[in-house]
């Protein structure tokens, strides 16, 4: 499950932490099961415990990979504080209301800890989804320093039914979870929460595109056909695809268009005839066919 992972359009995506939740108040089995993930996985890690005797076991196996400290509440402030110090590592402030909230991060950042991540201790859809929208507008809007930093939310603490949880943690990636937690890695629900997170945070601005290059598929050898196209991800991954389902094997040529399709590329004066054949000339492939 810590190794699910997906290629899109030339991206890799995947879950990008693990969280290990103390149950036992066990400091040394919480320590040994630490290291086995961090063994595992290459993941970040969240260390979760209200005991900070027994997040500090945790650090002292995975410091290194700079984990995220769960929780600092009213009750064990000051020393998630001194951990998150000492460690160089983030900490969670958790409190049951944005009021309280407001204040642990004022006391926090008065303790000298900068990265911070903001739990309001909701567990409701409703409740959970009215906070993520005070907290982004009172940052934002209002420029409300205390509630600036990124959120967490706990789909798997909202319902036992995995669907459910599943479709919660879809609204709070749009509105406006910075950490999602969930209670299992399945791919039939994560892929799909991946995916909306790439095509709601991928900026259109800037088209994703492939490398500009020479491309082999299926092994071509000097009396291979040799096509040409953009390098707009889409676009090189259907043509790519069609090579490959035609089992002709061929060299592909990309050609850098700032990442535009054939027909916003050519309207642009970036995929024609004077452009092109500099290009064919200059990336080497006269020298792998006849």
């Amino acid at each position: 499950r810590f190794k699910l992972q997906y290629e899109r359009v030339g991206l890799t995506l995947r879950p990008e932490l693990v969280a290990v939740r103390d149950d036992s108040g066990d400091a040394k089995k919480f320590e040994a099961v630490v290291s086995k993930v961090k063994q595992n996985s290459d993941c970040g890690i969240i260390l979760m415990s209200s005991n900070p005797d027994v997040l500090a076991a945790g650090l002292r196996v995975c410091a290194d990979r700079k984990p995220l400290i769960y929780a600092a509440t009213g009750d064990n402030l000051d020393r998630m504080a001194e951990l998150a110090k000492e460690n160089s590592c983030p900490v969670v402030a958790k409190a049951s209301n944005l009021e309280e909230l407001t204040q642990l991060t004022t006391k926090l950042t008065e303790a000298g800890v900068k990265d911070i991540v903001l739990d309001s201790g909701s567990r409701s859809l409703r409740r959970a989804f009215e906070d993520q929208i005070f907290i982004r507008s009172a940052a934002l809007n209002k420029k409300f320093r205390p509630l600036g930093f990124p959120t967490i939310v706990f789909p798997c603490e909202m319902t036992d039914d995995p669907m459910k949880e599943a479709i919660i943690a879809s609204v709070f990636v749009a509105k406006y979870g910075g950490i999602i937690v969930l209670s299992d890695f399945q791919g039939h629900s994560l892929f799909p929460l991946l995916v909306e997170r790439l095509n709601i945070y991928t900026d259109p601005q800037r088209p994703l595109a492939t490398t500009e290059g020479i491309y082999e598929i299926g092994g071509p050898d000097e009396n291979s056909p040799v096509l040409l196209t953009t390098n707009f991800s889409l676009t090189y991954f259907i043509v790519s695809g069609e090579i490959e389902t035609s089992r002709i094997p061929s060299y592909l040529l990309v050609m850098d268009t700032e990442g535009l399709s054939v027909m916003t590329a050519w309207a642009a004066g970036k995929f024609v005839a004077d452009v092109i054949a500099p290009f064919v000339k200059k990336c080497g492939i006269g020298d792998k066919v006849k």
